[in-house]
């Protein structure tokens, strides 16, 4: 159906085929690849099974999601409609952007997402290439900046998907917050040294907080260092993006999109810095491409802070 051939194994065999056929598709959605079918690739797999129109969408708890649900936001958000994020999930912002364009098109102004408002879409689909909101908002950000990262709000986490991660994250997260802090940023840890909350749960209190920057240090499941930002087949995220190059060049890693949930549920821009050793230079690193992408001259010609 989704078009990864695993046709190789018996029917009901988790064989080769179905490995290699889970990490094709964990690749091209952004996911960690190893070939394992956990929370995340299944909630990926399920919301992959979705078309617009194939399903009524609106609000509810939990909210839905899905390639449907992404497809609303980035055709909304590409009319004007502000949406939020692309990130498939049905969340308020969603919804504010759904009742936007019910009431300026003259539709019932109801929230859900049916046959006559995929019908609307679908004959206003030549707009719907511009860019979209998301993107228009990424480059107000980018372009807004202070000159100096004292008073922003910055959310560092350490992963923790066991316990040797949980460690070897720790001591350079804890070092990378001694250095912001020294610029005069507000650092909030999204865990204790004792607990590891899943990426999710931490996303979320990113979120609750409403914090500017949520950087992360985490360990490559494939052993290949690497800095990643948001970014799915409908979206990305530039101002991610953005610092991404930063951290990156710096550190002299590969930067390229992702769609984990720490990136793709966090509202403000982020980052994952993907090291097989995290250490004091990397922390440095970090620190140091946030320090200069705030110091970036602007468009309105301020000049950074010396």
């Amino acid at each position: 159906m989704l078009g990864f051939d695993a046709d190789e194994d018996d029917r009901g065999s988790y064989g080769a085929a179905t490995a290699a056929a889970v990490s094709a598709f964990q690749a091209k959605r952004g996911l960690w690849v190893d070939g394992i079918v956990g929370p995340d690739t299944w909630r990926a797999l399920v919301s992959a099974g979705y078309r617009l129109g194939s399903r009524i969408l609106y609000h509810r708890v939990p909210m839905m999601r899905g390639d449907d649900v992404a497809d609303l936001q980035r055709r909304l958000n590409s009319l004007g409609f502000d949406a939020g994020n692309v990130d498939g999930i049905f969340g308020p912002d969603t919804l504010r952007g759904l009742l936007n364009f019910q009431s300026n098109r003259g539709l019932a102004e109801d929230g859900l997402l049916g046959t006559e408002v995929v019908d609307e879409l679908n004959l206003m689909a030549r707009a719907t290439t511009k860019p979209g909101r998301e993107l228009v908002r990424d480059h107000q950000w980018l372009d807004s900046l202070p000159s100096t990262i004292a008073r922003q709000r910055i959310y560092i986490d350490p992963f923790c998907r066991d316990e040797e991660e949980a460690s070897a994250t720790w001591g350079p997260a804890i070092f990378l917050s001694t250095i912001i802090q020294a610029h005069g940023a507000q650092i909030t840890l999204s865990r204790s040294v004792d607990t590891a909350p899943p990426e999710r749960v931490r996303a979320l209190r990113a979120n609750r907080l409403g914090v500017d920057v949520v950087i992360s240090l985490c360990l490559p499941l494939d052993g290949r260092p690497g800095v990643f930002y948001f970014a799915s087949e409908l979206s990305k995220s530039h101002a991610g993006e953005a610092l991404a190059d930063r951290i990156g060049g710096l550190l002299d890693v590969a930067r390229s999109g992702r769609a984990i949930p720490i990136l793709k549920n966090t509202r403000s821009p982020a980052v994952v810095v993907a090291v097989p050793d995290p250490d004091e230079r990397v922390a440095t690193g970090i620190a140091q491409g946030l320090i200069s992408l705030f110091a970036e001259p602007k468009p309105d010609g301020r000049d950074p802070v010396t």
